[in-house]
């Protein structure tokens, strides 16, 4: 489900020539009306029509945040840093701990003074530093160069970033740096942040000014496991294959069994074919082989769907990229893989979540909220159904939950394709 605040076509023009239609301010240069400071205890004030964040904290990182959340939108603010690091979260949230203190999590467009990170993207309290990866973007290095360059470094900058679905996006003085998709979260507030230092003195750390966002509407999730008025389970928009294969219990979870003696794949397949989306399932595995297929099409063999399969398998190859064969058409087997990060981030027991973005030639797979594969495959079907796999001629047993899909209509794909 989606809304939207203009036409996106007419919207996308307007942004593309820097106009400053539909945005409103999120600071009247007077007051923190509207704002909160979450986490630490550093301070915020006004001075001289910006908001000013000193150093007062050792232990925590604080910031100051928007008391209501925004899903899909785009942001503009300028910034000054004066010392140590900072940062502007979106999509974020807080958590409470047991001393009944709180910390923020979420993403955040990093301010530091070193320009070839600044308007990067790290996971606040979340993903940050987890298998070795600071960042959740993977940009390229001649793109970094150039945002780098528009840098000035202790003077005022421009950063601008916005939130499509899945996709994110920032520009550092008109300079774009990131581009790139995730499953995380899709709403969130916003906030500016003060790090913690090790003895804090009470200097600023940054300054805003010009804070001001033009909200796109709200991107939301459409499941294909749908809770009926009886209180039962059943599917929506999809169907089943070897309806017998498949049975839901009553917290949701469908159980998927099959017999080695049955050649037919069992199946859980769309309705409709999708282009550009993102979709996402969590699962486990108990016996077998299975996938999340995706741009896939019916054809007359055993294993009944032709196309991409984000493969689920219980090791190296969950979130491998595989294509199957058709009828009349040859597969072309491992596309894209990574065992060895695969590995790292796969959980061994318990539930897994696999995701697959699909965004024209651009196919991006994400297991637990990990990035494993981002290619450009210009061979790959642009259109077809999603589907959920029990491998034929094996005995299988699976469990899925949350199988859910996000479409990117044309509107937004013209927001996500601006320059």
């Amino acid at each position: 489900m989606r809304a939207w605040v203009m036409g996106g076509l007419m919207l996308a023009g307007a942004v593309a020539l820097g106009a400053e239609e539909g945005f409103v301010p999120l600071f009247d240069g007077k007051t923190l009306e509207g704002w909160e400071r979450r986490g630490g205890q550093s301070t915020y004030a006004v001075e001289e029509g910006t908001i000013a964040g000193r150093f007062n904290d050792a232990r925590r990182n604080s910031f100051l945040c928007t008391k209501r959340p925004y899903g899909d939108f785009i942001l503009r603010l300028e910034f000054k840093l004066e010392g140590g690091n900072s940062g502007v979260q979106f999509r974020s949230a807080a958590r409470k701990h047991a001393d009944q203190t709180e910390s923020v999590f979420g993403y955040q467009a990093e301010i530091a003074g070193d320009p070839k990170v600044t308007a990067r993207i790290y996971d606040e309290g979340r993903r940050g530093f987890k298998f070795g990866r600071t960042w959740l973007d993977n940009t390229e290095p001649a793109v970094i160069e150039r945002s780098a360059a528009a840098y000035k470094r202790g003077d005022w900058n421009r950063l601008e970033i916005q939130c499509v679905g899945p996709s994110i996006r920032t520009w550092l003085n008109d300079a774009p740096v990131v581009n790139f998709f995730d499953s995380e979260s899709f709403s969130g507030f916003i906030g500016l942040q003060v790090h913690a230092v090790k003895e804090p003195d009470g200097k600023v750390c940054a300054r805003w000014r010009n804070i001001r966002i033009k909200e796109l509407g709200a991107s939301q999730w459409t499941p294909f496991f749908v809770k009926g008025a009886d209180g039962k389970f059943a599917l929506r928009h999809a169907r089943f294959v070897l309806p017998d294969d498949w049975s839901f219990r009553d917290d949701g979870v469908l159980v998927g069994k099959h017999r080695a003696d049955e050649k037919r794949d069992g199946l859980v397949v769309s309705d409709k074919a999708y282009s550009d989306f993102i979709v996402r399932v969590s699962y486990q595995l108990f016996g077998g082989n299975s996938a999340l297929y995706f741009r896939a099409e019916e054809v007359n063999t055993p294993w009944l769907l032709k196309g991409f399969q984000n493969e689920i398998q219980g090791g190296a190859k969950d979130s491998a990229l595989w294509h199957t064969a058709g009828d009349k058409t040859p597969g072309r087997g491992w596309v894209a893989q990574d065992d060895d990060f695969i590995l790292k981030v796969r959980n061994a027991k318990g539930w897994n979540t696999t995701c697959t973005v699909a965004y024209g030639d651009r196919i991006v797979e994400i297991l637990n909220g990990q990035r494993t594969i981002d290619i450009i495959d210009p061979l790959c079907e642009k259109s077809g159904k999603v589907g959920l796999q029990l491998h034929g001629s094996a005995d299988v047993e699976m469990w899925f939950k949350d199988f859910e899909i996000l479409e990117i209509t044309p509107e937004m794909k013209a927001l996500i394709d601006r320059k």
